[in-house]
């Protein structure tokens, strides 16, 4: 369902993703795990063609992401890490607007507003502007927004940002429920325990390169380690943890007026 070669971007003389390579088949969810700045969200906006690749080739649910734009746009969902709405709709009348540029039939979409109005408990602030609306209300309109036009592949950067407790419990099960169906979720995030339960498969990128790829018990057999936080850790380089703790600690409570 995604098929990514030989990756690349680069940004003047910076290279923000190098050169990677993976493919990803219907019904599975993969995590895209990395520390800040390691290239996560600069790959799904060339996934999801928003960013044209400085070198390499990406296919996603059939479609090239040079030649096939508008076609990958139609097949797919996306949920940005910091999406912008229109605020001064009303989030029935946004999700009418995205429906529309799906050319999503009248009847079904109002009837699929409704549906998924009631099950994201957004009934009473249905028809308040946006504007009015609390950031995890806000996340769960442009959630909806994501899956309305009932996606092949659905690519999530910090989806739960501001979500309560129930309802990411009810996105971890949808996505497993999607996943079920045979779509593709490609789901970035820096939220380690979630990924660790719902993901079939984690790639790890660290300073634009994938360092590591596979299921949760491969990557504990690969690095020896039990959790997905210290997997994490060993392969970012980022075990050092500890040791810049007591350092912190040292520079808080030193007095340098002496």
């Amino acid at each position: 369902m995604i098929c990514v070669s030989d990756l690349t971007k680069t940004y003047h003389r910076m290279v923000a993703v190098d050169n990677i390579s993976f493919e990803i088949l219907p019904g599975q969810i993969v995590g895209y795990l990395g520390p800040n700045g390691a290239g996560k969200s600069t790959t799904v906006k060339m996934l999801t063609g928003i960013l044209k690749p400085t070198r390499g080739e990406v296919i996603v649910a059939g479609c090239d992401s040079r030649t096939d734009g508008i076609e990958l746009k139609r097949r797919i969902g996306y949920v940005p890490e910091a999406a912008i709405l229109y605020e001064t709709l009303t989030p029935v009348e946004y999700l009418r607007l995205v429906g529309q540029l799906y050319h999503i039939s009248e009847n079904s979409l109002a009837e699929k507003i409704d549906e998924f109005v009631e099950l994201f408990d957004l009934t009473q602030v249905a028809h308040q502007q946006i504007s009015s609306l609390s950031k995890g209300m806000k996340q769960k309109v442009i959630i909806i927004s994501a899956i309305l036009h009932n996606p092949d592949v659905l690519f999530l950067d910090e989806p739960f940002s501001n979500l309560d407790v129930s309802t990411v419990t009810l996105m971890k099960k949808i996505l497993q429920d999607l996943a079920g169906v045979g779509k593709t979720v490609f789901y970035c995030t820096h939220i380690l325990d979630v990924a660790e339960t719902i993901c079939q498969r984690i790639l790890i990128l660290n300073q634009g390169k994938v360092v590591a790829d596979g299921s949760i018990d491969e990557l504990r057999e690969m690095t020896g380690r039990i959790s997905l936080e210290e997997i994490f850790a060993q392969t970012t380089e980022a075990d050092e943890a500890g040791a810049k703790s007591v350092e912190v600690l040292r520079i808080m409570t030193e007095n340098r007026d002496d």
